[in-house]
């Protein structure tokens, strides 16, 4: 995920401030299966803090202890983390350990990268072995095919085995509201890595303090707001509390494609919704309403505004993954497939 990867180097800017090594720990291999899979990532500074996680929270005391090699030779090495034995799981994890240095050039190229929302590549070479030190590394490269490695010593070689994994942009979400129920959605939706952009009302706008998380706060108006930079990985949260203007963004809207619109209010409101915007614009297609769902969230019993923000968030995931929500003890077999 390209939240977590943002984390980590992040924290690693700060752990370079203060005079600290780092070193990067990535899952590239599995055999069986793990509660998480290869691609995940966790950030280890030299005096052993870290961030992210490779695991439920039991393997990367492990990763912690076994790291310490690598700050004293700066040498990368492939570990390999047996979970038959100590987790319950059917699987084995390899993992890449590797000295971590953020360079100024890579830091604008990855935040450049992050603001016009473009994907990037990574790839990591490793071999099926336990504690094994040598030439391993990883390199990234975006989308105008600059190159970056974390260390001087790393080059990626030819004809090896190689993990390569596609971050995408963060998931977006568009709130449409500035309400005490909008700023408990906006919580929510980042603490899962989601970029939140805010519309608010230009006569009561608000600031982007109002919205902890959120990456833009901004007061428009249906009549001027321009939605050309919607992507069908957005999904768009109508709450205003006032159904004239949730008729007009929902108007603004059937000329843009997106996998979720989500509005707030009864379904008494939803029915009216709909026939007015058949007046408004005839020649809406039927394929839009198929991308409406009000009252927006899955029928939880959610009361509270954090409940209701819990069911929407719920709604989307099950959406965009193409999952029919139910309880994970009807199902046999393995809960995390690909």
């Amino acid at each position: 995920m390209i939240h977590e990867l943002k984390e980590i180097i992040n924290q690693a800017v700060i752990n370079q401030q203060k005079g600290l090594k780092n070193v990067l720990a990535s899952v590239v291999y599995l055999e069986g299966s793990s509660y998480r899979k290869p691609g995940v990532r966790m950030l280890i500074a030299e005096d052993l803090s870290s961030v992210g996680a490779v695991s439920g929270g039991c393997v990367e005391k492990e990763i912690i202890r076994r790291s310490t090699s690598v700050f004293g030779d700066g040498k990368a090495k492939i570990i390999t983390y047996d979970g038959r034995y100590r987790l319950g799981c059917e699987g084995i994890l390899y993992i890449l350990i590797e000295p971590f240095f953020i360079t100024d050039e890579f830091l604008n190229a990855f935040l450049q990268a992050n603001s016009n929302r473009e994907s990037l590549k990574m790839e990591s070479n490793f071999i099926t072995q336990d504690e094994v030190s040598g030439n391993f590394g990883t390199r990234i490269t975006f989308k105008n095919n600059k190159q970056f490695s974390f260390s001087n010593e790393y080059h990626l070689k030819e004809n090896v085995t190689i993990f390569t994994q596609i971050l995408e942009p963060a998931f977006r979400l568009l709130i449409i509201g500035g309400e005490h129920d909008a700023v408990k959605l906006c919580k929510i939706a980042t603490n899962l890595g989601w970029q939140v952009d805010v519309i608010t009302s230009v006569k009561d706008s608000k600031e982007i303090a109002d919205f902890p998380g959120a990456n833009s706060v901004i007061g428009q108006s249906p009549e001027t707001i321009d939605f050309s930079d919607i992507e069908e990985n957005t999904a768009i949260v109508i709450m205003n509390h006032s159904y004239v203007q949730d008729l007009k963004y929902l108007v603004k809207l059937t000329n843009h494609k997106t996998k979720y619109i989500g509005i707030l209010g009864s379904t008494t409101k939803r029915e009216r919704l709909f026939n007015e915007l058949f007046e408004f614009v005839p020649e809406v297609s039927d394929s839009f309403f198929d991308f409406i769902y009000a009252p927006a969230g899955l029928h939880l019993g959610a009361k509270t505004p954090e409940e209701i923000a819990v069911s929407i968030v719920a709604e989307i995931l099950s959406i965009t993954r193409k999952k029919e929500p139910f309880s994970l003890r009807k199902l046999n077999g393995k809960i995390y497939t690909t």
